[in-house]
Order: C-alpha cells, then structure tokens, then sequence
C-alpha cells in the first residue's frame, strides 16, 4: 500500500466512528445545561425551546441548572463533557464575551472549548426599582444615586453577568452611583428586590415582564434600541437622555467542542425549526425576544464582535476576577 493510501486509510477510519455517532443519534436524553438558578431567563429559555425540540428529535431534553460564578462553572462542566451531542450548554454572551476579559484565569478556553449551535435570539436588559423607588426613569436614577451616594444597590444574577455589565455601562455613561449586589441567580435577586431588600434589580426582559406587568417591580429603563414588544411603555436608556446607549443579551446554544459535525447541523436544524414553530414563537416575542434564527457559524462571528464591545467596558470599569 503506498503512503498516500494508508494516510486515507486513517483518515477513513478517524471519520467512520463519528459518521456512526451521528447516524444513530440521538438515542437518549439531551442535557441543556443552564448556566443560572431557576427563575431567570436561562430558564425562560430553555423551558421555551426544548419540548418542541424534544418532539423534533425523537428524545427528551433534560434541563440542568448549574448557576454561579458568572457561568463559568456551567461553562467548565460543558467544555469537559463528552462531544457527543448529549451535552449542550444555554448560554449569553456573558460566557463567550465578558467572561473572556473579565477573569485572570479560566478552565477552559472561550475560543477552542466550544462549539457553536446557533443562536436563539437577542433580549434587552431592564433595569428595575422597588416601586417605593422616588426616581422613575433613567435620568431620576442617577439624579437620586448623586444625591445618594453610596446608599443604591442593583442587585444581579451575578458579577460578569450581562445585566451586570448593562448596569455598569450606565453608570459609564451617566456617573450614576450605584453599588453592586451579585446574586447566584437572577431569580433570587429580584424576589429581594420585589421585597425591598435592594432598591434596584437588573435583568432580561423575558424575566422581568410578568413582574412589570404586576406591578411589583417599576420598569426605570430597558437597554434596547426602540421599545420592545414585551414592554411597550418602557422607555428606552436612549429615550431617558443617553443616545446611543444599548445593552442587550444574547443567547445561542454551545456544544463542547470536537461534537461530530452532523450532529451540530442535526442540533441546529431542530432548533430553527422550534424557534419557527407559532407557540414558541409568540411565546418568545410576546417576552421581548428578537429571534436570530441562522447557521452555527453566525453564533460565532457574533460573539466576536461581541468580545471587542464588552471588553472595552470590561477595561474602563477595571474590574477583574481571579
């Protein structure tokens, strides 16, 4: 056999194992690993889009929640699991953009450690007070926290996480004063706020709506560019008197990297196919979500360019975790 046939040969036979994978899968349950606590958008989410894609796939979807230390934890879990499509990982750009600026030293690699499935869709933050807070918009805000100074907490699902960083651009732009209070989970931090533990809480939309709507939490601004379906008498941070200013979350599902590219392709096609599906749609877009349907490859040019947005925020705040 000549040379150039046995490096065929090897190769053949390093593509038939995962050729064999991807015919016979899936064959049993999906995990989605969700990188926070119940109760936040992570789970708003995950519960949207897996039994549609439970149904699509012939297997059931297993929602795991791993919450803490800004998703990294989540994010370590996945990076080392087997890449055989049983584990798959719910994420923001907090994982693949802040995180990558923000902490000295991770356990895995942001660019080489996963594999893009494709997106979900882009939320805007809200940013949201006890109703007992005096300020009732963006500008009342950083009014108060001068006159305040050191006394408002915003509460968050945790340091690095994208409400966190939505609030600290504010207070870039705006010299707000306003303290920090990261929670293990977006859920707890707004049940605090509900109570009047903390004046402010900062999360998704899809999150906070049914508690806009109730009225336990007043809306000060969201950090979308218009108005959002999901909250049509929010102001925008732009409209307060901050043009320019946008803060929203995106979020897209990752696979560890190596998974056999007919099961990312066979992921991502049930996964479109579920985000188009009426229900999940109109569940979706009723809670301020913009759908961004696509290939996997556009899961990771996006979060390339986010990395270079949010790295800059990153630096001008100085923050940093070891």
């Amino acid at each position: 056999m000549s040379s150039k046939a046995k490096m065929l040969a090897v190769a053949l036979l390093a593509i038939l194992p995962a050729q064999a994978l991807a015919q016979t899968y899936p064959n049993k349950p999906v995990r989605m690993v969700v990188p926070f606590a119940p109760g936040g958008t992570g789970e708003f989410l995950s519960r949207s889009i897996t039994p549609r894609m439970g149904e699509l796939l012939g297997q059931q979807f297993i929602v795991d929640f791993r919450g803490g230390a800004g998703t990294t934890l989540a994010a370590g879990l996945v990076a080392t699991a087997p890449a055989d499509g049983y584990t798959v990982f719910i994420q923001t750009f907090t994982t693949q953009a802040i995180n990558d600026s923000l902490y000295t030293k991770l356990a895995y690699n942001t660019r080489r450690d996963f594999a893009s499935v494709g997106l979900i869709g882009v939320i805007p933050i809200v940013l949201g007070a006890h109703p007992s807070l005096p300020a009732r918009n963006a500008k009342e805000l950083m009014a108060l926290s001068q006159a305040r100074p050191g006394s408002l907490n915003f509460g968050t699902a945790g340091i690095g996480t994208s409400s966190h960083f939505a609030v600290e651009l504010f207070k870039l732009v705006s010299k707000a004063d306003l303290t920090h209070i990261p929670y293990k989970g977006a859920g707890p931090a707004t049940i605090d706020a509900m109570a009047g533990f903390i004046p402010l809480v900062a999360d998704a939309i899809t999150s906070m709506k049914p508690h806009l709507d109730s009225g336990k939490i007043k809306g000060i601004a969201i950090g979308s560019a218009q108005r959002s379906e999901g909250a049509p008498n929010l102001a925008t941070f732009a409209e307060s008197g901050y043009p320019g200013f946008e803060a929203s979350s995106w979020w897209g599902v990752l696979a560890p990297a190596r998974t056999p590219a007919a099961i990312i392709t066979r992921l991502n096609a049930e996964m479109n196919k579920s985000l188009e599906d009426e229900g999940v749609k109109k569940r979706l877009l009723s809670h301020g979500t913009t759908l961004k349907l696509g290939a996997p490859a556009l899961g990771d040019e996006l979060m390339n360019s986010e990395r270079e947005k949010w790295a800059k925020v990153v630096k001008a705040t100085g923050a940093r975790v070891d």
